[in-house]
């Protein structure tokens, strides 16, 4: 009986590391990086203001069936651009994961418009309730505390390279900024010799 307990402890570590590392790569990465400046940036549209009065007016079910079509449709366009992936369709996966990102950032900003309404069916709150205490009990996961302080770190370090390579390279009075410069001088001095 304690041989069944190791090995389930073992594979509940490997799932929660499986879980993790997704998990971390989606909102450090993906999120972060990618799709949360392309969330503001429709956030801040015009346009979206004003479809965000009429979403108020608009009946919950609409609400409810126009917010799940658009989750299903990116959720169905990220597993078919994994399955692209695994097929060794890498380019093309990568294609449509990040055109799948802007309809994504657009399904999150109408659950955020129209939260109440999508909250009042019962069955979505349930779920909804669900989802928020599984990224909670992942949040508190050791291998999930440990690895955001690792990814903490690794961003620091490559922050601190990047001020680096800018602090030697591309200040005003680094050599490498001088001599572009004196290259670019040379190239317009050339062409317009040429056109002479």
């Amino acid at each position: 009986m304690g041989f069944l307990k190791k090995i389930a402890q073992r594979l509940l570590l490997i799932v929660q590391f499986i879980l993790v590392f997704l998990f971390i790569l989606f909102e450090e990465i993906i999120w972060e990086g990618i799709a949360q400046p392309i969330y503001e940036h429709i956030a801040s549209l015009r346009i979206l203001q004003k479809i965000e009065q009429g979403i108020h007016y608009l009946p919950r079910s609409l609400v409810l069936v126009l917010f799940v079509s658009l989750l299903l449709g990116v959720e169905g366009a990220g597993l078919f651009a994994g399955v692209l992936f695994v097929q060794g369709y890498v380019l093309f996966g990568l294609l449509l994961y990040i055109t799948k990102i802007p309809i994504a950032a657009f399904t999150f900003w109408l659950f955020k418009v129209s939260k109440d309404k999508l909250l009042s069916f019962e069955w979505f709150a349930w779920l909804y309730d669900r989802v928020m205490k599984g990224i909670a009990w992942l949040k508190e996961r050791e291998i999930y505390q440990e690895s955001m302080a690792m990814m903490r770190g690794l961003k620091a370090k490559i922050k601190s390279i990047i001020l680096q390579i800018k602090q030697r390279f591309f200040t005003k009075e680094s050599r490498f900024m001088r001599e572009l410069k004196t290259f670019y001088r040379y190239l317009k001095n050339f062409k317009n010799r040429k056109n002479r």
